[in-house]
């Protein structure tokens, strides 16, 4: 059984590790504690998705010629930083500063782990598993995310203060870094049997190989609908923690402590119990897309529940019905987690092996640049009509996207 491979526990590991940003549960409110405005916040999100989306394609490229564990070092390297700066300010422009430096790590690190246990399993003769190996590796990342969202309310509930966490979130991400380190030669691909090629050859080689997904129409299907519907989860997702802390503060619970540390234990078990449910489901991606036909129809109406799942807690949210909009989230968190393994099993069906990287950065560099427009167009309309509108309005026109990002529904 592949759960007893090698590797296994170092991709397990990674994830778990990647996923103790203590800081995630309580963002939105750290920069509303700086003075921020939503509009400000989404510009902020928009900064890290745009700088993302210019670094991409270049460092997609880098992994597939240099190789994937460098690129992952260094997208460890620029993330630590990040969290130092987001320590040590609480400024807009620093803010920016530290989103950049925050995309660059994204940059190096999105599509390339993916495509480090992707080309492990064809080495290995388990292609056919992908779903099952990626769903459980990426249980394991929503398991940290589960422990994580524990020890982010320990913190602020310990300390009474939000930044520290930017601190404490530096130890698991050197760990992670020493961890990358022990990955095989091998699963940086073909250049490792390629060295006698010179530089320029392998760069105009994956270059081309690159550049023909855009002429391809079941890829870019496969591209856009996962982009679109990751997008709308990205941009979306933390406005759940003004959901909650409105929630805690109704609550006639731990009135003899202040608002944060009422509003830290509420949010922490909310988020622990995401967590664990979203843990579950990705370990369940695969037997869910069982259920269906074809990989494909799981993949669309998937997308079509997440736009409804969106669409009903905003106006959950603007109706005061705030338990309901918060298990509408709940479900919304699950369903993205069940999605996400299908359509990296989906899309790596679609692109060469040897640029897998790189294909699968075309898919995160789609999703920055719908959510860098998608996240500012959130925080206009929270600002202007309240969050619950603004979740519906996006909800609403991620669902008429539909038709331009169905896949086929007779592909495997």
């Amino acid at each position: 059984m592949f759960l007893r491979d090698r590797m296994f526990p170092r991709f397990a590991l990674y994830g778990f590790l990647k996923n103790l940003r203590f800081f995630d549960p309580f963002i939105i409110l750290i920069f509303r504690e700086a003075g921020l405005s939503y509009l400000q916040i989404g510009t902020l999100y928009a900064i890290r998705d745009i700088a993302t989306n210019v670094m991409e394609i270049p460092t997609g490229v880098f992994a597939d010629v240099f190789g994937r564990r460098r690129s992952m070092l260094m997208a460890f390297g620029s993330y630590i930083i990040s969290f130092l700066i987001f320590y040590a300010f609480a400024t807009y422009p620093l803010y920016a500063l530290a989103m950049v430096l925050f995309a660059f790590g994204e940059a190096f690190r999105t599509g390339t782990h993916k495509a480090l246990i992707l080309e492990y399993l064809k080495r290995n003769g388990m292609t056919h598993l992908k779903v099952e190996y990626y769903g459980r590796t990426r249980a394991a990342s929503q398991f940290g995310s589960a422990i994580n969202a524990l020890i982010a309310a320990g913190l602020v509930f310990w300390t009474g203060h939000y930044r520290t966490m930017f601190l404490v979130a530096i130890v698991p991400y050197v760990l992670d870094f020493f961890n990358l380190l022990t990955y095989p030669p091998e699963l940086d691909g073909e250049l490792r049997r390629e060295e006698a090629r010179s530089v320029r050859e392998q760069m105009r080689a994956t270059t081309q190989d690159f550049l023909r997904l855009f002429t391809e129409p079941r890829a870019l299907k496969s591209i856009f609908n996962s982009a679109g519907f990751d997008a709308l989860f990205k941009s979306t997702k933390d406005y759940l923690q003004p959901i909650v802390e409105s929630f805690a503060l109704s609550l006639p619970l731990f009135l003899a402590l202040n608002d944060k540390r009422r509003s830290a234990i509420v949010i922490g078990v909310v988020y622990f119990l995401i967590y664990l449910s979203t843990s579950y489901a990705s370990r369940s991606a695969a037997d869910f897309s069982r259920r269906f036909r074809s990989l494909g129809r799981a993949i669309n109406l998937s997308f079509l529940a997440g736009a409804g799942l969106l669409i009903l807690a905003g106006a959950a949210t603007w109706a005061n019905l705030t338990l309901l909009a918060i298990f509408t989230f709940l479900g919304f968190y699950i369903l993205h987690n069940l999605r996400r393994p299908m359509n990296v099993s989906y899309i790596s069906d679609q692109i060469a092996s040897r640029v897998m990287a790189s294909g699968l950065s075309v898919e995160s560099q789609v999703k920055t640049i719908l959510a860098a427009v998608f996240a500012p167009v959130l925080g206009y309309l929270a600002d202007a009509l309240g969050v619950g509108l603004a979740l519906t309005l996006l909800g609403i026109a991620v669902l008429g996207m539909y038709a331009l990002v169905r896949v086929d529904e007779t592909a495997a």
